[in-house]
């Protein structure tokens, strides 16, 4: 009996012990409404992003850079021929060569 007594004893004392160590509450404030409007912002910059995000994405996708590195070697391959023919043409205007 003397034990369940001390047992009891011990329990009731380390329940109020532990009564003592919780914390307060935290009541959740309210927001101002500066930072509602902060929070909106926020969430306009992120769609935005997002979005612009997703075009990066999808014009990767079309692989354009390469589409354009093939035009410029094709149009730089055509130049090249073309400034030949030009270059031949100006230098027999200028030293024509006499027939024999």
């Amino acid at each position: 009996m003397n034990k369940l007594l001390v047992i009891t004893a011990v329990i009731a004392f380390l329940a109020l012990g532990a009564e003592s160590f919780r914390g307060p509450r935290q009541v959740e404030e309210e927001k101002g409404t500066v930072a509602t409007v902060v929070d909106t912002l926020k969430s306009y910059y992120d769609q935005s992003v997002d979005t612009a995000s997703g075009y990066v994405e999808t014009i990767k996708g079309y692989k354009l850079n390469e589409k354009a590195k093939n035009l410029y070697e094709d149009t730089f391959r055509a130049i090249s021929t073309y400034a030949g023919v030009f270059n031949d043409q100006l230098y027999h205007i200028l030293y024509p060569q006499e027939s024999s």
